[in-house]
């Protein structure tokens, strides 16, 4: 085996700074590998190798020979084989689908962007269509603790290979949980991202609007380095999405910024008859109570009814779209499973999708309003861990339990995280999942590093001690107050300005006595004039202050046109606040209001 073996991506950025070169570890790194190994559909050969390290000395030298400017630089990894790559065929585990890409997915891109060489492709559940890593031309890929236990899927290569240390981290996909079944099922972490923050151009579709780029790998910070690679609007993804410039700081408390504190369990946990698995998950929660987080157990029922809608209801139809052509001409030569479940989509009208579509908003309104003082959910990962011969049997049933957790994340546009949450009696991994609202990555991570501070495991299936993680400063959102006097008071034409930043109403005062009001001339909409004057010669005039993200004032400062702007403005009680003030210019021919007291006193007027 590689020397390699288990390194993570600091053990291989340290070989890099010893004097090691990529083309000697990641020649032995390929020497090493069984091309038997049913969790790899292809691996890089000599001359792809050779290729690939010639664009990795490209991107050296276009970085001026600065390998701190390649965070990734030399490090290999893997990709589940529905993920475009050039070099490699994409066969989505259907050989009769096969094609040779000409580009890179964008996530692809971005990796070797930064350094990182591909080494292969990993075998999953066809067309990503199962959580159990069985459905496969390929093969079923075997856990790897006990290689008669499936390794859950769809991703199941990338978290095998991964689990057994032969890279330090991996790409899968997730619409319903593939990137956390198989995290939680071998002892890794599994980020499955807010929906849009990475790109999903290059990537065979499953159920396109929610499918995601999910990342396995050894430890928190690894998932978080190619996270931060990764993630970027792409223009040519009509599914990207921008980040928002500010967070909620209103509405329920998963959506806000700040650290996690509270947690919801599930109430009452279906296990299936797996009593290792509840026993796993009883130690697992008595040692979170002793982090800093507060456990809630809430009825889980409106999260439950909406996972079933994602295979019992029409969605299923959004898989057919991803194949139909091929499907129509090669639906023999594709999986029996993955066909009866595909081909269930001509049992529902578009008058059902409709249907479902409104049960999922009010699914959707009824978890906000449960969660409304919740910052996180606390799942189990996998509420069993069957045997690949019971799958086979039963093969439906089986892989619609290990879904339990999983399914309504993507469909409730929600951002999560599997970690490890140590074992079974029976010596099988048992793993956690954090789940919280879309941007609240960064949190769930912040937390999972102190969970596995706390309650270390071994890396992966491997010998190998989990270093310390490291989460960093604790996650604030610092904030700006704004005094606003004029057209952006409650219900004023822009007011929209501040609360499509996500600002809150905090209270409506007054300045204190040294103000006069004025309505300026020609400006559309009207607008104010405030200036400070002499003691004895002003009046106290009505404000409303609001507290916006600071990472949007800048913006919002932006729009102020002249000749107003933003200052000092004293309040009744003494405070200085940032609030509207005018040049001086402003004033030339503009009326004084003092006298109505406020600026909506005197457009009623």
């Amino acid at each position: 085996m590689p020397s390699t073996l288990g390194w993570t991506i600091k053990d291989w950025q340290n070989a890099y700074k010893e004097g090691a070169s990529p083309a000697s570890l990641l020649g032995e790194l390929l020497t090493g590998l069984d091309t038997t190994d049913v969790a790899w559909i292809s691996l890089l050969d000599g001359d792809g190798l050779a290729a690939a390290l010639a664009e990795l000395e490209q991107a050296l030298e276009a970085a001026g020979g600065d390998k701190a400017a390649l965070p990734l630089y030399g490090i290999p990894f893997a990709a589940k084989d529905n993920i475009d790559a050039k070099g490699f065929e994409t066969t989505a585990a259907c050989p009769a689908f096969a094609y040779t890409p000409e580009e890179d997915a964008t996530t692809i891109a971005r990796l070797k962007a930064a350094g990182a060489v591909l080494i292969g492709k990993t075998n999953l559940d066809q067309f990503a269509t199962g959580l159990v890593g069985t459905r496969s031309p390929y093969g079923p890929v075997p856990n790897s603790f006990k290689p008669e236990v499936v390794s859950g899927g769809s991703s199941s290569g990338s978290a095998s290979v991964v689990a057994r240390g032969l890279v330090p981290f991996s790409l899968g996909t997730d619409t319903a949980g593939s990137g956390r079944v198989p995290a939680g099922l071998n002892n890794l972490v599994g980020l499955k991202p807010t929906k849009g923050k990475f790109s999903i151009r290059g990537v065979v579709p499953a159920c396109r609007s929610l499918d995601c780029v999910s990342i396995f790998a050894l430890t928190v910070n690894d998932a978080g380095l190619v996270s931060d690679v990764m993630t970027g609007f792409d223009t040519e993804d009509a599914f990207s999405r921008k980040a928002p410039y500010a967070l909620p700081l209103d509405g329920p408390a998963l959506r806000r910024p700040g650290p996690i504190k509270r947690l919801a369990i599930p109430e009452h946990p279906q296990w299936f008859d797996d009593q290792q698995a509840e026993a796993a998950w009883n130690t697992a929660i008595s040692l979170w109570r002793g982090l800093d987080v507060e456990l809630v157990p809430l009825d889980f029922s409106p999260m439950l009814e909406l996972a079933a809608l994602l295979y019992e209801g029409p969605w299923v139809a959004e898989r057919h779209a991803a194949v139909e052509a091929f499907m129509a001409s090669h639906a023999d030569e594709m999986n029996p499973v993955v066909k009866g479940i595909i081909s269930n989509a001509g049992q529902f009208s578009a008058t059902d999708t409709f249907k479902a579509q409104y049960r999922k908003e009010e699914l959707q309104r009824d978890i906000d309003e449960l969660l409304a003082d919740i910052d996180a959910l606390l799942v189990p990962t996998a509420p069993t861990a069957p045997t690949i011969e019971a799958v086979n049997a039963d093969p439906v049933t089986l892989n619609s339990q290990l879904g339990t957790y999983t399914n309504f994340v993507n469909l409730a546009d929600m951002s999560a995280l599997a970690i490890p949450a140590g074992f079974r009696d029976d010596g099988l991994p048992f793993g956690v999942t954090l789940i919280s609202g879309a941007w609240k990555d960064t949190e769930l991570q912040h937390l999972a590093c102190q969970w596995l501070n706390a309650h270390p495991t071994k890396l992966g299936a491997t010998d190998k001690p989990r270093p310390e993680e490291e989460p960093g400063a604790a996650i604030s959102t610092p904030t700006v107050q704004v005094a606003v006097v004029g057209a952006h008071l409650s219900g004023m034409p822009l007011n929209t300005q501040l609360t499509e930043r996500f600002s809150v109403l905090l209270e409506q005062t007054t300045t204190s006595a040294h103000y006069r009001l004025y309505a300026l001339p020609n400006t559309t909409p009207p607008k104010p004039g405030l200036k400070r004057v002499a003691a004895g010669e002003g009046e106290q005039i009505i404000v409303e202050v609001w507290e916006m993200p600071a990472s949007a004032f800048g913006s919002f400062v932006d729009l102020i046109p002249a000749p107003l702007g933003i200052g000092n403005v004293e309040l009744a009680d003494g405070r200085w606040v940032n609030g509207f003030i005018c040049e001086g210019y402003g004033f030339e021919g503009a009326r004084d209001v003092t006298e109505f007291g406020g600026w909506r006193a005197f457009i009623n007027s």
